[in-house]
């Protein structure tokens, strides 16, 4: 993974009917911020959902209905500064595309995305 200071992070749940659909964009997604100068960017699907001394799960925090997988997806920057100029860029890349209705093109509920920026503490 390349090295950087700062980072987004999503978790969302998917409507495990609709896996390709998000798959599809996440791909699209994935280009763009690379394109416009994230350092990584991954998408990742719940594997262990009821790790061993754990008592509070991604499943849980998530308010995963029957039907849904939990997606994590993180984006790796140089710094909040930089973060910001790439969102910039990928925000009106994804506006020109799909205009102010571009939530209605996701295949979940926007309103069901936890999300952060987080500063790098060890790495």
């Amino acid at each position: 993974m390349a090295k950087g200071n700062y980072v987004d992070g999503f978790v969302i749940p998917i409507p495990k009917k609709k896996t390709a659909q998000y798959k599809k964009i996440a791909r699209e997604a994935c280009t763009v911020w690379l394109k416009m100068g994230a350092l990584d960017y991954k998408e990742c699907i719940l594997d262990d959902a009821k790790p061993p001394f754990i008592t509070f799960t991604f499943p849980q925090m998530a308010k995963v209905k029957m039907g849904e997988a939990v997606w994590f997806s993180f984006i790796v920057f140089k710094s909040r500064a930089h973060r910001d100029a790439v969102n910039k860029k990928v925000m009106a890349y994804f506006l020109k595309k799909y205009g102010s209705d571009m939530g209605s093109a996701m295949p979940f509920d926007g309103k069901r995305i936890a999300f952060g920026g987080f500063k790098v503490m060890v790495s």
